[in-house]
C-alpha cells in the first residue's frame, strides 16, 4: 500500500500513456511509442534510473507495449480486410517479405546498433524526415504516387530493413515510416495503416528480444526489469492500452481518406517537433 501512495501520481500517468497509446495504435496504424517513449524517459528519469542508459530503458519497454498493441491492431484492421499479406509474409518467396525484413533490421538494432550510436544523433535524424513525410501528408494530394505498386527485388531488404532498424532503436511501431511509403506507392490509406500495424508486430517482438539480451545484468536498471525492458511500465501501459486499440481501428474506418491522412500528419507533425525539442535542437 505504501508503495502506490507514494508513486500513485506516476501509476496514473502510465495508464492514461497507456489508453492513448492504444487508441494511436488502432487509428493511425501506429504502437504508440512517440506517446510512451517520452512518458516513459520522464518516468524514469525521476526515479533515479542513470541518464545513460534512461533511454535504451524507455525505447525498449515501449517496444515491448507495442507486442501487444500492434497484435491487437493487427487483428482488428484484419477483420475489415485492410492488411496485405502478400506484403507482410508472402506464401512463395518469403526473402520477399517485408515482415522478414523488417523483423531482422529491428533485431540488430536493438542488439547491436543501440548501444553503439548517438541517441541524439537518430532522434533529429528521424524527427526530420518524420516532420517531411508529414507535410506531405497534410498539404500533399492524396492521390499523389510514386508508382502504383509496392516493389519487389531488394527493396524490401533495404526498405523494411531500414523502417525496423529506424523503428527500434526509436521504440516505435513504424507506422510514422511504413504508412508514407506504402501510400506513395499506391496502397489506400486504409490499408496501408492496416498493414502498417502489421509490420509493427514484427518490429516490436525482435526488438524486445534484442533489449532484453542487450540489456542483461546491466546496472541501474529500474525495479521488475528483464534486460532493458521494465516490467511496471510493460503492466500498467498494457492495461490501458488493451481496451482502447479496438475502439481506435473501428473509428479509422469510419472517417472520410482525406481527412484521415491530414489527422495523421498533424499527429506525425508534433511527434517529430517534440522529439527534435527533446535533443535540445530548439
Amino acid at each position: 500500500m505504501d508503495l502506490f501512495v507514494q508513486n500513485w501520481p506516476l501509476i496514473l500517468a502510465l495508464l492514461a500513456v497507456g489508453g492513448v497509446a492504444g487508441l494511436t495504435s488502432g487509428l493511425f496504424g501506429i504502437g504508440g511509442g512517440a506517446v510512451m517513449v517520452p512518458a516513459l524517459f520522464y518516468a524514469f528519469t525521476e526515479i533515479g534510473v542513470p541518464q545513460e542508459i534512461v533511454m535504451h530503458c524507455a525505447v525498449a519497454t515501449s517496444a515491448a507495449v507495442i507486442i501487444l498493441n500492434a497484435l491487437r491492431s493487427t487483428r482488428a484492421h484484419h477483420t475489415k480486410d485492410a492488411v496485405d499479406m502478400s506484403l507482410v509474409w508472402p506464401k512463395t518467396k518469403w526473402w520477399q517479405s517485408y515482415g522478414l525484413w523488417i523483423g531482422l533490421g529491428a533485431f540488430a538494432a536493438a542488439i547491436w546498433i543501440a548501444p553503439r550510436l548517438s541517441s541524439d544523433a537518430l532522434t533529429r535524424l528521424f524527427a526530420g524526415i518524420a516532420f517531411v513525410v508529414a507535410l506531405q501528408f497534410i498539404f500533399g494530394k492524396p492521390s499523389f504516387v510514386f508508382r502504383h505498386t509496392v516493389p519487389r527485388g531488394p527493396a524490401p531488404a533495404l526498405a523494411g530493413g531500414s523502417v525496423g532498424i529506424l523503428s527500434s532503436l526509436m521504440g516505435i511501431g513504424g507506422g510514422s515510416l511504413s504508412v508514407p511509403l506504402l501510400t506513395l506507392c499506391g496502397v489506400p490509406i486504409h490499408r496501408a495503416i492496416g498493414t502498417a500495424a502489421a509490420f509493427g508486430l514484427f518490429i516490436a517482438v525482435p526488438a524486445t528480444l534484442g533489449f532484453i539480451l542487450s540489456g542483461w545484468n546491466l546496472d541501474g536498471r529500474p525495479f521488475g526489469s528483464l534486460g532493458y525492458v521494465n516490467g511496471l511500465g510493460f503492466a500498467l501501459i498494457t492495461l490501458a492500452a488493451w481496451p482502447m486499440v479496438p475502439f481506435g481501428a473501428s473509428l479509422a474506418h469510419r472517417l472520410d481518406a482525406a481527412l484521415l491522412r491530414r489527422i495523421f500528419g498533424i499527429c506525425l507533425a508534433l511527434v517529430a517537433l517534440n522529439m527534435a525539442r527533446k535533443t535540445g535542437l530548439f
